[in-house]
This record gives structure tokens, C-alpha cells and sequence, in this order.
């Protein structure tokens, strides 16, 4: 074999870069593999979910809390899963053991029923299914419509058939409302609504309704601000809601597998009544006191407001820290901080890794093939075309777990394209003649590639994985909707809080990190430059 000439060599891949590239590789590889066995180890830890709303973060706290105080093992509470799809999902595959739901919701929208069923009936259903449904918290949170009372009063509506008669007036309702069996589309029915409502998040269409940018919007009968707004709750005339009574849906194994766990969370049955829902929630969205507080003081019995609904800015905070101290600063530099950072670089870094190891070799196979080429790239951009949430979903429902694994998958599909794509086209800019000098010395085709093309295409490579890594940078936030950690968990929590400050908190820090990876990017490939000067 032919020993490439010493003017190739020079300008080769450097050393320092295999190096780096190999302990990428290795390190995705142990990574991934660690968190592959992980997922399925089996778990002695009870495993708490939520839904990425107010109530149900409090209400995973109140579960959590009374199984620690009673048992002293800490359950592990995966925090705002996303919709009722999400949050089954993994209850169903196992990855959670259980979670606060509603009687209306289990029957109607995971039982798929055309009428409310009754607790036992419920249980039989859900029994084929492994799962089953137990503890009554104690209240009723229902769906309601709700428009702002002063534009009521002046155009008389005071229910569901009086808004009906009124198509001029724009309806914002939650995306998950809209989309449910139980939702919008039987309610249009039901009293002959002609509006297309605008799908919003739920913790933003109250905003929305404040500044007066829809005029309806759906509500839980539990809010907290629906005092603070001054709404008109719409009388649902033709009784198409049914009860929404909170209860714990739950794995068949749970009392089993978790004893002294299951006999400690019967003790929460009647336990909330609706007062005491509507104070929780108050004390979470009007005064910023954490999940874990609220939870603590309501177990602890500290007296709440006895009318909560109608006077809920009066609500006494009890060992709730100073205002200051839940400023944007103490949100910003939190102690979440450093585990959120470590989460939010592991998620990019396998991520990007992986799709390194899959993009760059596919490039190198199939450049040669103009047709294998532009169908391959095809397929990459396809994958570019799905959003993120909808990716997620299908990714949960493939691979029956959710956390780290499906959302490495999903961010490595979409790190793929940006550096297949750039792959290529450095290929694409090699000159001819360069090729032909290095086969007229009788090098081999490997020799070419790793001495001449891949060396020539680097500066253009290293730009897709920069692209791919800025992507991903972003995209990660998405990763706490299915419980994966990362700054995202502090978007999505403000998403549920209405929380700006700490909406702010989740995405400048996912900026600065993107920033950093720029910089250091760009030592790379000066350093790359003067190389080759």
C-alpha cells in the first residue's frame, strides 16, 4: 500500500480532533448505554406523575409528601408530563406507577364512554388494562366556560345557550380541550356553537382574556383566577359537563409492590375539599409559593381562607419564602440550576453525538450516488417536518417508556439533516483535480478520504454539527414535557403558572448555553484555519 505523500499528511485530520472525536463517540456510546439499562431496570422506587397544570403539580406533591411523612421513602415525582395522552401513556407502559386524574376524564376521554361511568364501572373497565382507579380526593373540578363579567352583564349572557347567540365573540381554548372526547367538538354540538375557537395554552389564555384578546376561554371550576379576573363562570344550561371528581389512577401492582406506600395514600381520601383546592392553586399562581410548600402547609393543616374563591388576593402565605426572595435573580441562579445545566448539556451532547455517528459515514456512503443521495437527504428533511410535541408522542407510543430515551431519539432525528446535509456539500466542494493527484499517486480510496476529502470538507462538517448543536440547544427544552429534565422544566412550569419571571429563568440560561457552544465553535475552527494557513 502507497504511504500518502507528506504534503497530504500535512494537511489531514489533526490528532487533537480524532482524540476529541473518539472520546465523543465513546462517551455517547457509554451514555446511551447507561441510560438504555436504566430504563430498564426494574424500579423500587413508587413513581409519582403529574400534568403540566397548576392543580395536578400540587396534587403529585400532596401524594408524594403523605407516602414520605408515613413511610419515609421519598417517591419520585415526575413533574408536568404534558396532556392526559402523555401522562396515560406512561402510566400504561409503566414508566410512572400512578397519578391524580378526574372521574370525567377516565371515563370520557381514556375509556372513550359516551356517558359519565360510575367508580366500579370504571374499574372493570380499566382492569383488562391493569390499571384501576381509587382514592376520591374529596372535590369536584370540573370544565366550565368563562368570559370576562362585566362584557357578560352587558350582553346578557349568563350561560352556555346565551353565548351561543352570540358568533361575533372569539373563543380561545386550551389545546387539549379542543382536542378531547369530551371537549369542544361535543360542546358545539350540544348547544349549536358556529365560533372555530384558537388553540392556546391554558395558563396563557387567561392572559389573553385579560388583555382583552379572546373574549372565552375554558376554565377549571378550581382556578384561582377566576376571582382575580372577574369572571363569569357560564352556566352550563343543558348539563353537558359531567362531575370531574380527582381521584388516583393507578397500576393493578401498586398496593402490592408498595404496601406501606398504597395505605398511606388512603389516608388523603375526602381529605381537599374545593375551598382548599381553589387556596393551593391561589397560593401557586397569585403568589409564586413552590409546589413542595403548599403541599407541606396543606398537610400540616394550616387554616386556609373560608371562602377562598371570592377573596383569594387575601390569601395568607404560611411559610412561604419572602417575596424578594422569589424574585427573578432567586429564580435565575436557583438550586436547580446546576442539575437543570447538567441535564440540558447530557441531552445535547449524546444527542448530537449519536446523529454525528450516523450523519457523517451515511454522507460518506451515499455521496457517491446522486439518487441514493437526494432520497436519503429527503428522508432527513422529512423528519424535520414533524413538531417536536407530535414527534415526542409518537416516539412514547413506539417505544413504551418516556424521559431521557425518547427525547435523545427525537433530538438526534432532528440533528440529522443539518449535518448529513453539510456533509455532503464539503464533499461537493473537494476539487477534481485534487482527487485525481491523490489516485495518479496511488492512493487508496480510504487514503483519499481521510487525507484529502474529509480534511478539504471539514471547516463545512464542523458548520452542520454547530447548526445541529444550536438546534438541539433549543429544541431540548421540549424534553421536560416528558419528564427529561433540563431548562425546559422551568419553561413549562411557567407555561402552568403564568409565570413570566420564570419563563425567563428556563430560556435565558438554554440562550447563554447556545452562545457558549458558538464561541467555542468558533475557537475550533480558527484553530482549524491556522492550521491550514
Amino acid at each position: 500500500m502507497t504511504s500518502p505523500p507528506e504534503a497530504f499528511r500535512r494537511h489531514s485530520l489533526p490528532v487533537w480532533l480524532h482524540a476529541l472525536a473518539a472520546g465523543c463517540v465513546a462517551c455517547a456510546l457509554a451514555l446511551t448505554g447507561a441510560l438504555a439499562a436504566a430504563s430498564d431496570a426494574p424500579h423500587d422506587t413508587l413513581r409519582i406523575g403529574s400534568k403540566r397544570f397548576t392543580e395536578s403539580y400540587i396534587l403529585a406533591q400532596v401524594l408524594a409528601q403523605t407516602v414520605a411523612a408515613r413511610t419515609g421513602a421519598t417517591p419520585e415525582v415526575l413533574q408536568g408530563l404534558g396532556n392526559t395522552a402523555i401522562v396515560y401513556e406512561a402510566l400504561r407502559s409503566g414508566s410512572i406507577d400512578l397519578y391524580p386524574e378526574y372521574t370525567g376524564t377516565i371515563s370520557l376521554e381514556i375509556l372513550k364512554s359516551k356517558t359519565p361511568m360510575s367508580m366500579d364501572a370504571m374499574n372493570k373497565a380499566l382492569a383488562p388494562l391493569g390499571l384501576g382507579v381509587a382514592i376520591p380526593l374529596g372535590f369536584n373540578d370540573g370544565y366550565a366556560l368563562a368570559m370576562r363579567a362585566a362584557q357578560a352583564q352587558r350582553l346578557h349572557i349568563i350561560s352556555l345557550s346565551d353565548l351561543a347567540q352570540h358568533p361575533e365573540l372569539k373563543l380561545g381554548l386550551s389545546n387539549e380541550f379542543i382536542g378531547r372526547a369530551d371537549g369542544w367538538k361535543g360542546l358545539a354540538q350540544r348547544y349549536g356553537f358556529k365560533q372555530v375557537p384558537t388553540g392556546l395554552d391554558h395558563g396563557l389564555a387567561y392572559t389573553a382574556l385579560a388583555k382583552k384578546q379572546i373574549d372565552v376561554t375554558d376554565i377549571y371550576t378550581t382556578d384561582a383566577k377566576i376571582a382575580q379576573l372577574g369572571l363569569r363562570v357560564l352556566q352550563d344550561n343543558l348539563h353537558y359537563f359531567p362531575r370531574y371528581d380527582a381521584v388516583v389512577l393507578y397500576r393493578l401492582d401498586v398496593p402490592t409492590r408498595f404496601p406501606k406506600a398504597w395505605a398511606a395514600l388512603q389516608t388523603l381520601a375526602g381529605s381537599i375539599d374545593e375551598h382548599a383546592m381553589i387556596a393551593m392553586n391561589a397560593r401557586a399562581e397569585l403568589q409564586g409559593v413552590p409546589f413542595k410548600v403548599i403541599a407541606q402547609d396543606h398537610l400540616k393543616g394550616t387554616p386556609a381562607p373560608t371562602n377562598a374563591a371570592a377573596d383569594t388576593a387575601k390569601i395568607t402565605v404560611a411559610n412561604a419564602p419572602d417575596a424578594a426572595q422569589r424574585g427573578f435573580w432567586s429564580k435565575l441562579f436557583g438550586p436547580d440550576l446546576a442539575r437543570l445545566t447538567w441535564q440540558h448539556l447530557a441531552l445535547v451532547a449524546i444527542s448530537v453525538g449519536v446523529a454525528m455517528l450516523l450523519a457523517i459515514p451515511l454522507a460518506v456512503l451515499v455521496f457517491p450516488h446522486p439518487q441514493l443521495r437526494m432520497l436519503v437527504l429527503a428522508a432527513t428533511g422529512l423528519l424535520q417536518t414533524v413538531p417536536s410535541l407530535a414527534m415526542l408522542a409518537i416516539l412514547i407510543s413506539v417505544m413504551g417508556v418516556i424521559g431521557v430515551m425518547p427525547a435523545l431519539v427525537a433530538l438526534m432525528l432532528y440533528a440529522l439533516l443539518p449535518i448529513m446535509r453539510n456533509t455532503t456539500a464539503g464533499l461537493a466542494e473537494v476539487p477534481q483535480g485534487l482527487r485525481l493527484a491523490g489516485q495518479a499517486l496511488g492512493m487508496t480510496r480510504a487514503q483519499r478520504l481521510r487525507y484529502i476529502e474529509l480534511p478539504l470538507a471539514l471547516p463545512t462538517i464542523l458548520a452542520g454539527v454547530r447548526i445541529a448543536t444550536s438546534i438541539s440547544i433549543g429544541t431540548a427544552t421540549i424534553a421536560a414535557f416528558i419528564g427529561a429534565g433540563g431548562y425546559g422544566e422551568r419553561i413549562v412550569t411557567g407555561l402552568a403558572l403564568n409565570d413570566n419571571q420564570l419563563l425567563l429563568a428556563g430560556a435565558l440560561p438554554a440562550t447563554a448555553l447556545a452562545l457558549l457552544s458558538e464561541v467555542l465553535f468558533e475557537v475550533v475552527e480558527r484553530g482549524i484555519r491556522r492550521r491550514r494557513g
